[in-house]
Formats: structure tokens, sequence, C-alpha cells
């Protein structure tokens, strides 16, 4: 009689806590992983698959993705999950705020978040979470509600949305965070949402889980790149990607980390994210920091993005992102420090804008582009591609993509491949070599700043919960993604 729903044979186990790989059999009852050993009988299980030699890596858990930002949400759910899961991914954190894009509405979360929730509901082909921004004063108040009854212990401030608007040039930021008159968005506001935070942090309520509620920064400085904006628009020499990186040049984003860690010291909160640094001044600012604040427990993200391509590599102006693609000299500083195990963890920053979107009139025109592009497909194979060159280990891949952000963001059941987790994996033909093209992918974006690259890993199976989303490389079954309600004891 079979014990096991399902049977994953002959596959190459990747674990971040163990060195190499090993060749063994996976074991998966109700959901979970339950024997994780060499020669388990096939008669054991209800379906038996043969991974072939494969890589099995636990399930990708991408924690920075935006859906919804320039699509309907539950229209991004549906695709743009599907092809998370083309690339491994079976945990997305997603970002959601008031104002304008999202929702395009302002109000309490109490109003706004139910609706966040039911948008995406029954439509994901992964599991989710959302990380919220506090955009209102009011929102600062809704911190202990968001934890206790929505299950979000992660936050978010976008340093430069006060003054700077979200795609180059300056606009009217009270109407696009639609803020009410006697409010505002700066620096003054994120002291008051760490505080907010950290008074969270110490409520007996959340005391057993304080140590995942933490926030994250998108650092830019808005004065800095306001001015450089008009330098390099008006000056005209550098065009493209070039001039828009000129533009938001890498000392701003040394300077907002700088203020972000001192008032985390101010305010007495240790749980920092330092989001997506793209440059040589942006993490050895955030190295400073740490060095500076030893008490502060900075975690740092890079993206694949700013790890593959740079602002000569990357396809055009479809490859327009904030912070920006840097020149190569920058991306081989930041593939220094994840050798040195300096980032804490790898994401996507996953923002579908299709092409009607993304690109303005003039076409050719970076400042009036939209920003953010998706990848959430080529994450984990990008990382292996780039990282193996390298001498990233799989056990540091691992880690990069799955375990170190679980571990951060609450998600105790996710992130590695061992008895009573959550059997999420994917297996992974490290044997492959092909060029990424926009037509493979399900997301809608139908272009990618990432066209030719050329990628030698390949996800070709991805099981969430012990269940099929991706088999030979082919989406399967419906939508079976579960919010992630990451604030339970």
């Amino acid at each position: 009689m079979a014990t096991l729903d399902l049977l994953v044979r002959n596959v190459r186990v990747v674990r971040p806590d163990h060195a190499g790989f090993a060749g063994l059999d996976l074991g998966i009852s109700d959901g979970r992983f339950v024997r994780i050993e060499p020669g388990i009988e096939a008669q054991d299980a209800a379906v038996v698959v043969d991974g072939g030699g494969k890589l099995a890596f636990p399930g990708v858990v991408d924690a920075h993705q935006h859906w919804g930002i320039y699509n309907r949400l539950d229209e991004d759910t549906r695709t743009e999950s599907r092809a998370a899961a083309q690339g491994g991914v079976t945990t997305g954190l997603t970002y959601v705020r008031t104002g304008a894009y999202y929702l395009n509405r302002t109000g309490p979360y109490a109003e706004v978040f139910p609706d966040v929730l039911a948008a995406a509901e029954g439509r994901a082909y992964i599991d989710y979470g959302f990380h919220v921004a506090p955009i209102l004063k009011h929102h600062i108040e809704e911190i202990p509600e968001l934890i206790g009854e929505f299950g979000v212990p992660s936050f978010k401030i976008f340093m430069f949305y006060g003054t700077h608007g979200l795609h180059g040039r300056s606009s009217d930021q009270a109407s696009f965070l639609m803020i009410p008159e006697g409010e505002s968005y700066d620096y003054a506001h994120f002291e008051f949402v760490m505080r907010g935070i950290q008074r969270a942090r110490e409520d007996e309520r959340f005391r057993g889980i304080a140590d995942r509620i933490s926030l994250s920064l998108h650092c830019e400085t808005a004065e800095i790149m306001r001015a450089y904006t008009k330098i390099v628009e008006d000056e005209g020499t550098l065009k493209g990607l070039e001039a828009y990186s000129a533009s938001r040049p890498p000392h701003s984003e040394g300077l907002a980390i700088t203020i972000a860690s001192y008032l985390a010291h101010e305010t007495a909160l240790p749980n920092i994210n330092l989001l997506h640094l793209s440059s040589r001044k942006a993490i050895e600012a955030a190295m400073m920091m740490a060095e500076t604040f030893p008490h502060i427990d900075f975690r740092r993200e890079v993206t694949i993005g700013h790890l593959l391509a740079d602002v000569h590599t990357a396809r055009g102006i479809g490859g327009k992102v904030n912070p920006p693609l840097r020149a190569r000299q920058d991306v081989e500083v930041l593939w220094e420090h994840v050798l040195a195990g300096d980032f804490s963890w790898v994401v996507s920053d996953h923002a579908c804008c299709r092409d009607e979107a993304k690109f303005g009139v003039p076409r050719d025109d970076v400042f009036v582009a939209k920003s953010g592009f998706g990848g959430t497909e080529y994450l984990l194979p990008g990382l292996l591609t780039e990282g193996r060159k390298r001498g990233l280990s799989y056990p540091d891949i691992a880690r990069l993509t799955s375990w170190n952000p679980a571990r951060r963001f609450g998600l105790g059941n996710k992130g590695t491949i061992a008895e009573g987790y959550d059997a999420d994996l994917c297996l992974v033909d490290d044997t492959a070599s092909y060029p990424i093209r926009a037509q493979d992918s399900e997301s809608t974006q139908g272009y990618t700043p990432f066209e030719g690259f050329e990628l030698t890993a390949r996800v070709t199976d991805t099981f969430l919960r012990g269940q099929p989303v991706l088999r030979d490389g082919r989406i399967v079954g419906e939508p079976r993604g579960r919010y992630l309600r990451r604030s339970s004891a």
C-alpha cells in the first residue's frame, strides 16, 4: 500500500546546510517532505517521478516582486506567478502600497488590504505574501493590525518618493501618493514609520514573532537625483540606460543608505533590509553602516538584473529600472560581494510592464519610459549560470534564493529540502545551454532586457507542496497557490 503521495527519484539534492549535493530520493506526503533517503521503493508511492539525475533545488523564495503595479492585480497574480514557476519560484512576496498604480486608491489598509487579498485569491500558481508600505500617517497606526489580523510582518519605505518622480522626472508627489493636505512623505515620516514598527515589535502580542517584523528600504536620495536628472538632460550627451544611470548616481544610493541606517539606530529598530543595491558605492555604504551600527541586523539584497546586465549589454531602454542598471565595473563589484557572503539574498524585483505601458514618445527617450521590468523566471537559472563561472557553490545559491529570505520573512515551512518542510522544489538541468527569448516566458510583458543572454541551467519541473506546477517546461494544472499569513506564532 502506498504511503507516499509522490516520490521524486534519481535527483541530486541541493540543500543550504549541506556541502555539495547528494543523490537521494524525495518522499512527499500531505504536501510535506517526509522521507529523504536513497533507494525509496517505487511501490511506496502513488505517483513516481524520475528526476533523470537533475539537480533538486529548494523552491525559490523570490522576496521582491511587484504584482499589480502596471497591470490589474488579479491579472498579474495569474500570469506573473506562472512566469515565476518557470524559474523554480514557489513563493513570491510582492509589494503593495496606496496611491497611483497598484489599486490606484488611497485610504486605510483596513479597507484597502482586503481588496488586495480578494484580487489575488485563487489566481496564483505559487504561494504568496505581501510587504506593505505605510504611506499615510494613519498607516503607521495600522501596523499592529496589519501584523496581527492580516499576517503582514514586513514593511517598506520608498525613500525617493517624497519629491522625485517614479520614472525619472520630478512630479506632483502628493497627487502621486494621494497624500491628504497637511501630510508629507519625507524623512520625518520615515522616522515615524520606524518608531511604529519598533513599537509593534515590543508589543506583548508580538513578542514571539518580533524577529520576523522588519523594514525594507529602497535607498535613493531624491534631491541628488533631481539635480543630476536636470544636468544629464540639459547636457544631452548621454543616452539610454547610461543617461538614466548618471541621472540617479550611485552616491545617491550611498547617502540614502547612510540616512536610513542612522534612523534605524535612532529609533532602535534592529531589523533592516537594504533593497536592490546596484553599485559599488551602495554596497560599500551598506557594509560601512553594518560596522558603524553593529546592533542593527542589516540584511542586504541584490537583484538578478543587476548581476546579469549592465547599461551596455541590456536590450535597450526596456532595461530601465530603479535603481538603474550600472556600468560593468559595478556589476563585477556586486559579484565580489556575493562571493564574499555580503549579500543576504538574490531576488528578481519582478514588475511586469508591457510594451504599450513601458515606452513613451519618443520611444527611445529613457526619461519618458516607465521604470521596472520582469525577470523572476530567470532568477535561479541566471544565478546558476553566472555564479558557477565565479565559483559560487550550489548550497550558497540555495541559501541566497531560498533559505535566507524564508528565515527573514517568517516563512518557517519554506526554504529547504528537509523532512517536515513544505515540499516546494524544482528540478534543474545544469547541462542545458540556451538563449533567453521573451516569447518563451509566461509573463505578459512581451520583451526582456535579457533577450539573447545565454543561460546554462534550465528549470524543467516545479512542485508546490508536492503538486506539479511546471512539468517538462510547461505550466500544468490550475492555480493552487495560497496566501501566506506570516505572523502566526
